[in-house]
């Protein structure tokens, strides 16, 4: 029996890391609900993630400070950013995170504890060169990480060369909890098929950047905001929504595959592009995404996803919404890394089938004669 198309509801391996209940609308990671650890710093969460609890102040030092160690990046990536092409940020964030492979310790050795080294590596290396490739889209010099700030403060500061005010630093934390891991998504999954065929971590991560880049994946969140521009004005809503729903078009930041009710994760970015829209003076972009999703759900009746609100919320922060698919990767490589280190605890590689329609009993016929 073939597989429902996408494999929608299609079990496939165990995990400990993350679980998404569309019915209930929870999102849980490693036995706590993601609303109990929103007030935890990021970095908790990524010892989280890779050592299975929640550090002690000690265990939390020791791996702030492999964070901090690995916060640089070779020269070499430095000038590639610098000169990359005009390109899409994912397609340069890809190609830089790939070119760190020969800059670990032995990305070939698929031990746990070498595993999880080159992980904590590539989370803060990622976060590094995501920066950079803001500051050469914005025509600035590149920003030299510092030592004395946490992982989303210092990410802010590399990105704007400013160290950010705690409101800042904390909605950024906020956002790369909330964005850390969410079961066997599109990129998550691609990361454990290729960690299946004992491949090295970073081959991994730069497979799940290219599936996160899609605009069904982590493109969404910037589609979500040139959305709203396209609107322009509040009272433009409800007649744009119509027009598009009449044409059929896709509207950007709604729906999941797998939640029926309001995303968790949406919840709290709500609340944050609200109160961003009043820091900066102006909630037209919060309005206009409130209207919008109560018009959804009274004519399509279907919920926001984190995509949504996370487009107001870094535009009010003054984020170049191009970056916002980068942003999602400064998070998320915690969750993919995770799980090519939980795919490969206990491995064995994915090959599926495929149901073939491609006929049968075909003759050659000689190139002439064609």
């Amino acid at each position: 029996m073939m597989a429902p198309k996408g494999l929608a509801g299609v079990v496939v391996e165990d995990t400990i890391l993350s679980r998404v209940d569309g019915v209930k609308g929870e999102l849980t990671y490693l036995g706590y609900n993601v609303d109990e650890l929103v007030s935890c710093s990021f970095e908790e969460i990524i010892h989280l993630f890779l050592y299975g609890s929640l550090p002690t102040r000690g265990q939390l030092e020791e791996l702030n400070a492999k964070l901090v160690a690995a916060r640089t990046i070779p020269e070499s990536v430095q000038n590639y950013v610098a000169q990359a092409p005009a390109d899409h940020p994912m397609a340069t964030l890809r190609s830089g995170i790939s070119m760190l492979s020969g800059y670990l310790t032995d990305p070939e050795d698929l031990s746990d504890a070498s595993l999880k080294d080159d992980a904590i590596a590539l989370i803060s290396k990622t976060a590094t060169v995501a920066a950079a490739i803001a500051r050469v889209r914005a025509g600035k010099p590149l920003v030299t990480p510092r030592e004395d700030l946490s992982h989303a403060a210092n990410f802010l500061y590399m990105c704007n060369g400013e160290v950010p005010e705690d409101i800042v630093t904390d909605t950024m934390n906020l956002a790369l909890i909330l964005h850390a891991d969410h079961s066997f998504n599109a990129s998550t999954f691609t990361a454990r098929v290729v960690a299946s065929t004992q491949s090295d971590m970073v081959s991994a991560i730069c497979a799940a950047v290219g599936s996160l880049k899609g605009p069904l994946h982590g493109g969404a969140n910037t589609a979500v905001m040139k959305t709203l521009m396209e609107i322009g004005e509040l009272d433009n809503v409800e007649s744009w929504l119509d027009t598009a729903l009449t044409e059929k078009r896709k509207i950007m930041g709604f729906g999941h595959r797998v939640y029926r009710v309001f995303d968790p994760r949406a919840r709290h970015l709500k609340a944050m592009s609200e109160e961003w829209g009043k820091r900066v003076g102006n909630v037209k972009w919060f309005e206009m995404s409130a209207r919008l999703e109560q018009l959804m759900l009274d004519k399509k009746n279907i919920n926001p996803n984190v995509d949504f609100y996370s487009a107001s919320t870094y535009y009010a922060m003054g984020i170049d919404p191009d970056m916002y698919t980068p942003i999602f990767a400064v998070s998320r490589v915690l969750g993919w890394s995770a799980h090519v280190v939980e795919q490969l605890s206990d491995n064995r590689i994915f090959r599926p089938k495929a149901n073939y329609v491609g006929g049968e009993g075909k003759k050659l016929v000689a190139i002439e004669d064609r």
